[in-house]
């Protein structure tokens, strides 16, 4: 089995770990050598369509998200648009961006929309919900709230990114008639209310059209402490009547913790105390699954059982991927509770929170709370839990990763001038041609992972991915997981015939590799194409990788 070392040698030769050849094997620089894994998508097996957006980001005023990541000011030195980082903008504009969560987060729930609108000068100063877990060396933006991002601005960035905003209303602190207020403010047509005229009056005459809206956030915990039966009273009360000026609202109810199971039963229970009716108005029901626990099983302590982002070893990088695959059953679990309430599955899970959550120490600006530096093991991370969606299309309807610049599992880090895309971002860049295609069954057979767990054997699966077609264009991702041998995998397409292919994949022969602001191309995207024989065709995977194949069909 060719090894990391070996791997990446050869690709310095300019094999480049795109080894291709007929069914029977294929000839590398190594020499002969058989797939030892294989791919087989089902034309004939589709699974519905792909939501772009699965393919969400999640922003919230958490340290250096908002203040200094995402906003700049009008005035600054650094290349904005309308106050607004343009780097970010036109990164996000790449990957094809579809929806943007706001304002939280656990902030949410202590925001009060109607801070965030009017004249920039006249908006008052809150202290922020994250407040007492930032240094004193903090800008005061960090603290203290200035609402110099809104309404207006938050959709606005969404605007000029080509995204759909989805707003999370304060449900712990407001009452329900502020909530139907903000809902005013953002859709209601030109010169109709009072509200419309304030939002015209600060140059947006025009409605926001804002459709997705969160009920409240983690109301199990930083969202109120509710109990499922009192959320569920909470939601009914908040959505009993809002104004939709024509569009369809989704309203998207606070969901249960990773895998609380009585928390989506409860709530269901008593949200159809009042009849079988009261399921038209929840769109979707939130789930929230951070990998976080890498202990190998010595504790269950927030604190304690957190790793480092960037100092671990081979097992650290299985343990991570084994909490983060964790997502599947969640999805299939949450999925079949819904299911004994929602025959006609109206109801889809949203995944608005989701990505890894190390111990503080790696910030790319010292101070960021939250912040964690990217390594290629969130890149193999993301890529596995996106597979994870688009293998459950007709189940999760949208998913928001967490968080997008300066904190949990980022695309980008930022500070003042300085901009670069994690391995995490680049990842979104190679998955976004899934957006909208129609997923396939697609089955990967490869040998299991074996390693050493303290002086235990403990396995993972060897390879696994997703595919999608829209007309003559078929996408395959993949994660190779193993950290030090490739996988060689014949690719069988039942029902189509490939024209031709190419591959684009993010790996490194450092296991810990990532992306700083001096070295900003440690991990990008690599391009090779696939030479085909007899219409079909074997790719070797290379160690620690996560691969996307574009095949076009005749």
């Amino acid at each position: 089995m060719m090894n990391r070392r070996d791997f990446f040698e050869q690709g310095a030769m300019g094999a480049a770990g795109l080894l291709l050849a007929s069914k029977t094997g294929l000839a590398s620089a190594a020499g002969s050598r058989a797939a030892d894994s294989r791919i087989e998508v089902l034309f004939d097996e589709p699974l519905g369509t792909v939501s772009p957006n699965i393919y969400g980001h999640f922003v919230e005023n958490l340290s250096g998200v908002l203040y200094d990541g995402i906003w700049v000011g009008e005035n600054s030195p650094v290349a904005n648009i309308d106050g607004l980082r343009k780097s970010l903008i036109e990164h996000m504009r790449k990957i094809k961006a579809p929806v943007i969560r706001f304002p939280g987060g656990c902030f949410a729930d202590s925001y009060d929309w109607r801070d965030g609108i009017g004249p920039a000068e006249k908006r008052p100063r809150r202290t922020n919900f994250w407040a007492m877990g930032e240094s004193e060396k903090a800008p005061a933006s960090h603290r203290y709230d200035p609402n110099a991002v809104g309404s207006n601005e938050f959709v606005h960035f969404c605007k000029l990114i080509g995204a759909e905003p989805y707003l999370a209303a304060n449900v712990r602190s407001l009452p329900a008639s502020a909530f139907q207020q903000w809902v005013e403010y953002c859709n209601s047509p030109a010169g109709s209310t009072t509200l419309a005229d304030a939002r015209a009056a600060a140059g947006y005459p025009d409605p926001f059209r804002v459709k997705y809206w969160g009920v409240g956030n983690e109301s199990w915990g930083c969202g109120g402490e509710f109990t499922p039966q009192e959320y569920a009273v909470e939601f009914r009360r908040y959505s009993t009547w809002l104004p939709t000026y024509g569009d369809n609202l989704k309203l998207i109810a606070s969901g249960p913790n990773t895998d609380e199971w009585s928390w989506t039963r409860e709530f269901l229970e008593e949200v159809l105390r009042k009849g079988p009716g009261e399921l038209r108005r929840i769109y979707g029901i939130a789930l929230h699954h951070y990998a976080w626990n890498l202990s190998r099983g010595k504790t269950q302590e927030w604190v304690a059982g957190k790793g480092d982002a960037l100092k671990f070893d081979a097992v650290d990088w299985y343990e991570l991927l084994r909490e983060g695959d964790r997502m599947e059953g969640l999805v299939t679990g949450h999925w079949q509770v819904l299911s004994e309430f929602d025959h006609q599955h109206h109801v889809k899970l949203v995944v608005d929170e989701w990505g890894p959550w190390y111990r503080p120490g790696s910030e790319a600006t010292a101070g960021d709370q939250l912040e964690q530096m990217p390594t290629l093991r969130d890149a193999v991370f993301s890529g596995m839990t996106l597979d994870i969606f688009n293998r459950h299309p007709e189940k999760v309807a949208m998913a928001n990763c967490a968080q997008l610049i300066n904190c949990l599992n980022s695309l980008y880090l930022a500070h003042e001038d300085k901009f670069v895309i994690t391995p995490v971002g680049h990842l979104f860049e190679l998955y976004a041609s899934h957006q909208g295609g129609q997923a396939l069954r697609s089955i990967f057979s490869a040998p299991n992972v074996r390693y050493d767990r303290d002086g235990q054997s403990a396995s993972f699966w060897g390879l696994r991915g997703s595919a999608s077609v829209r007309d003559k264009n078929l996408t395959i991702t993949a994660v190779n997981p193993n950290t030090s041998e490739s996988r060689l995998a014949e690719i069988s397409l039942r029902g189509a015939t490939v024209k031709e292919a190419s591959m684009r994949f993010l790996s490194n022969a450092d296991i810990h590799a990532h992306n700083t602001f001096e070295q900003r191309d440690v991990v990008v995207p690599q391009t090779k194409p696939l030479s085909l024989s007899a219409g079909s065709f074997v790719v070797e995977f290379p160690p620690a990788s996560v691969a996307a194949l574009t095949v076009q069909l005749n």
